[in-house]
């Protein structure tokens, strides 16, 4: 399963990058997230592993995230492995002017054992948890900026 997705915050791009990049900043725009530990590589960087769990629902979900391609501003592609799912998501940051950046995220999943059946029955559930993260993050940033 393939999609992209775009939003548009009206924030300049290097205060995007420089929200989206801080990991400390993660669990302002993604709640569900309980854990983030680092595993292996120089963190941040092109090979660096991390394992991060979530709470969906009922569930405990646990992951691990290699980081794939690093080229912020302009980019910036990480890999997710969970029981079943494989997800590969391309992030590119798109000057659209002065005070606005255009944050186009393509998703790649591919899923096995139950995790396909999920798949196949509601593939919309996927691109939703996405959007929503994307909106709450778009929410985090413009607020930090009106702290400013």
């Amino acid at each position: 399963m393939k999609y992209t997705l775009e939003i548009d915050l009206d924030l300049p791009r290097d205060s995007v990058i420089e929200l989206f990049d801080n990991p400390d900043n993660v669990s302002q725009w993604q709640p569900d997230l309980i854990g983030f530990e680092h595993e292996s590589g120089d963190p941040g960087r092109v090979g660096a592993r991390s394992r991060l769990r979530y709470t969906m629902g009922k569930k405990e979900i646990e992951m691990i995230e290699t980081i794939t391609s690093r080229q912020l501003p302009d980019e910036f592609s990480a890999t997710y492995e969970a029981k079943g799912v494989w997800n590969q998501v391309v992030h590119r940051f798109i000057d659209v002017g002065p005070k606005q950046t255009r944050w186009v995220l393509d998703a790649v999943f591919r899923c096995n054992g139950s995790m396909s059946v999920m798949a196949f029955l509601m593939p919309g559930m996927f691109k939703k948890q996405t959007l929503k993260y994307m909106q709450q993050f778009k929410a985090f940033a413009e607020e930090q900026l009106q702290k400013a």
